[in-house]
């Protein structure tokens, strides 16, 4: 998405700290944002800061008469699988939105799956087909186009103030793009099966629909947005928040207009997302969130890229408590502990810190970040020599080469350890060891935070 591009552009212009700043978190933030440049697809900028990376994917969406070129690889292989991207661009705007500031200043100018899972090679050695697939009116996909129009919608108000002719055509296709969502109603893994099971709708598509249209309103402040959000009626209770399930996202988002706006009538939210909150935190009555000996959130159902749910709850935790302290708001969790924000953000640090290496392995889950990362992570351009030229399946002798990988993708964020915080560091261990861009896009968020002097 071409939003994202300038997304990281805007958001790399933060990195001059204010005089609160903790160099660490400065560090971390700046090569979080270095890893989206690793995951480039199409021609790349002068400004390309990986040297072993080069153009690709230059004729995408050629076999459907459109122009798919650029946008981003969502993971370690070579496919650009929408519905994450678009979660991914949603939450690097929220970051932007809430925590750009913070860095004291201003914003500047700032296929078909499963024969790709066969091959492995780089994205400029590319020789399978680069099937496009699409939604439609007769092919609904109410969950890809909400959370598109989510993305869109977000990303408007970011452009808002530094290029208002972009930010109104963004703002103008959300809006296209979320009706198209309202009156076409389906999941689009039901209607493309070859999604599955890579990145099936597993939550159905209400969520999207809440968190597409909470967005939206929080863009145009048109009520018509409001009316639709409270025709769903109450959203799942739940202890998860990721590119697939949205609604403790939706929660928190609504929340703020509760808390901030004295907008009582989007109470229920903000006490749907303190029942998160409550689910997520340890010691409370209704808590349901696990943790390693070490003190990670982990989450036994979903294993796979655990760190994903980590970073995204954790922003949450760290944006509601912000809402809190706005306000001066406290609540409890059916006992007599009263939940403060210094709470959430305890928490919240105690799992950004985990992540960067103050843990029982002493290593940082951040490619590049301190003395001892992840060396072998599931990565093809990473992993394969930029030269010479390596086809499908030549590739395939360093997906299980015990060799550390020959480029280093600083800022990559990797599945993480195990439920006993264990981790082998071995590259066909995709569960662990695989980077994706929805695992570090709401970290960006919480390292702006904790980089601008952020505090327990």
């Amino acid at each position: 998405m071409t939003s994202l591009f300038f997304l990281v552009f805007l958001f790399s212009s933060l990195l001059t700290p204010n005089v609160d700043a903790s160099p660490i978190y400065i560090e971390a933030l700046s090569k979080s944002l270095l890893f989206f440049h690793g995951q480039r697809s199409g021609p790349l900028p002068t400004d390309q800061q990986f040297s072993w990376r080069a153009s690709s994917g230059l004729s995408d969406g050629s076999s459907a008469n459109v122009d798919l070129v650029g946008g981003y690889y969502t993971e370690g292989d070579n496919v650009k699988h929408n519905f994450p991207m678009a979660f991914t661009t949603t939450m690097l705007s929220w970051s932007t939105l809430e925590y750009g500031e913070q860095m004291g200043l201003e914003l500047q100018n700032a296929r078909d799956p499963n024969a790709d899972h066969k091959c492995w090679e780089r994205p400029e050695d590319m020789d399978t087909p680069r099937t496009v697939y699409s939604v439609s009116p007769s092919n609904p996909g109410s969950d890809v186009a909400a959370e598109t129009a989510a993305a869109l919608a977000a990303a408007s108000m970011v452009f808002r103030e530094v290029d208002s002719q972009y930010s109104l055509l963004l703002l103008a296709t959300a809006k296209n793009v979320m009706q198209f969502a309202i009156q076409y109603r389906g999941s689009y893994s039901d209607s493309i099966s070859s999604v599955c099971p890579f990145y099936c709708s597993y939550s159905g598509y209400k969520d999207e629909l809440m968190w597409g249209a909470a967005w939206l309103l929080k863009a145009t402040d048109d009520s018509n947005y409001k009316n639709f959000i409270q025709s769903l009626g109450g959203g799942d209770q739940t202890d998860i928040f990721n590119w697939d399930n949205k609604y403790a996202g939706a929660y928190v988002l609504l929340s703020q207009l509760a808390l901030v706006n004295s907008d009582n009538t989007f109470d229920q939210y903000k006490l749907e997302a303190e029942s998160f909150i409550c689910k997520i935190l340890p010691n409370t009555p209704s808590s349901s969130t696990s943790y390693t000996p070490g003190g990670l959130m982990y989450n036994y159902n979903l294993p796979q890229s655990n760190l994903q749910h980590v970073t995204a709850i954790t922003f949450l935790l760290t944006t509601y408590a912000k809402y809190m302290k706005a306000t001066q708001h406290t609540f409890n969790c059916g006992n007599s502990v009263n939940i403060v924000p210094d709470n959430l953000i305890s928490l919240s640090k105690q799992q950004v810190d985990y992540i960067l290496g103050e843990n029982q392995a002493k290593m940082s889950y951040m490619v590049g970040f301190g003395s001892s990362f992840p060396m072998r992570i599931h990565h093809r351009g990473s992993s394969i020599p930029s030269q010479p030229h390596f086809n499908c399946a030549d590739g395939l002798q360093f997906l299980y080469s015990p060799n550390p990988n020959p480029n280093i993708l600083t800022g990559a964020i990797v599945g993480g350890p195990d439920k006993n915080d264990e981790s082998p560091d071995k590259r066909d261990d995709y569960i662990h060891s695989e980077p994706t861009t929805y695992i570090n896009a709401p970290f960006v968020g919480l390292l702006a935070y904790f980089a601008s002097g952020g505090s327990a």
